[in-house]
């Protein structure tokens, strides 16, 4: 943990059982401790990129929906409302600490396509320049890969290409778990988290099966999924507890929290 130290560009990526309550109502006490922890971090002269998922999530909530919707294309609809409602959220919340936010919003398509995946960057690059947070999640309103189970497809997948677009030394995932096991914590309560993880093997992915939240779309397993794609990228990664978003200060300061999926960097 202690390389973590010194890391200038992080990618934090925040799930929607992180911004959520159980019952689907947003938490904003959660939201303004994550607002002012990375504003702080801001501060302190890192480069810092927030992935969010949370907007169908926060939609279903503000809309008064019993449940999450089967249909695309009501998740589409969800999006569009609860998208606007969370960049609203963080704006206010962001501004409590003197912080702007800007947001960027992409599909499969302009990450795949090196023309417009470099104006990404470029845009990333500008926002970070001008000391703003780019504040980024998947275009659900028009990309369906995520809402019908498809493969670029979530937040954690797209939170692993965006720190590797932006060159980060360091990617985090605040999840409703406090790392990787040895067995599953939901089913068994001598389950040990594991602190170190060397290199994405079959036999740690059987150990992700199965861990998440029913309010996202991702899980522990697509976490270590988009873990070996940052891995690739040379980035280490931290998937932790972001029930208090303070966390993260332990994070750099090498405290054993999460696990550390340590890049191979040859």
């Amino acid at each position: 943990m202690t390389k973590l130290k010194s890391a200038k560009r992080i990618v934090v990526k925040v799930g929607t059982s992180t911004l959520t309550y159980e019952n689907g109502g947003v938490n904003f006490r959660r939201i303004d401790k994550l607002a002012q922890v990375l504003s702080d971090l801001h501060n302190s002269g890192k480069d810092v990129i927030l992935v969010t998922s949370g907007a169908i999530g926060v939609g279903v909530g503000l809309m008064g929906f019993k449940a999450r919707p089967q249909e695309t294309h009501y998740k589409q609809a969800l999006a569009a409302v609860g998208q606007c409602e969370l960049m609203s959220l963080y704006s206010e919340f962001f501004r409590k600490y003197s912080q702007t936010v800007g947001q960027i919003l992409v599909t499969r398509d302009v990450i795949e396509i090196e023309e417009t995946k470099k104006n990404i960057l470029n845009t990333i690059e500008a926002l970070v320049e001008l000391r703003i947070i780019p504040v980024v999640n998947e275009n659900d309103t028009v990309a369906t890969d995520e809402l019908e189970g498809a493969n670029i497809g979530d937040n954690d997948t797209l939170s692993a290409i965006v720190a590797g677009i932006v060159h980060a030394d360091t990617l985090i995932f605040l999840t409703d778990i406090d790392g990787l096991y040895d067995a599953d914590p939901h089913q068994n309560p001598e389950a040990k988290r594991i602190e170190r993880v060397e290199g994405v093997t079959d036999d740690i992915k059987k150990l992700a099966g199965g861990s998440g939240s029913n309010r996202g779309t991702g899980g522990m397993l697509a976490k270590v999924t988009a873990v070996e794609v940052a891995n690739r990228y040379g980035i280490d990664v931290v998937i932790c507890n972001g029930e208090n978003p303070s966390i993260l200060y332990k994070v750099f300061e090498g405290e054993p929290v999460g696990t550390l999926f340590a890049a191979n960097r040859k």
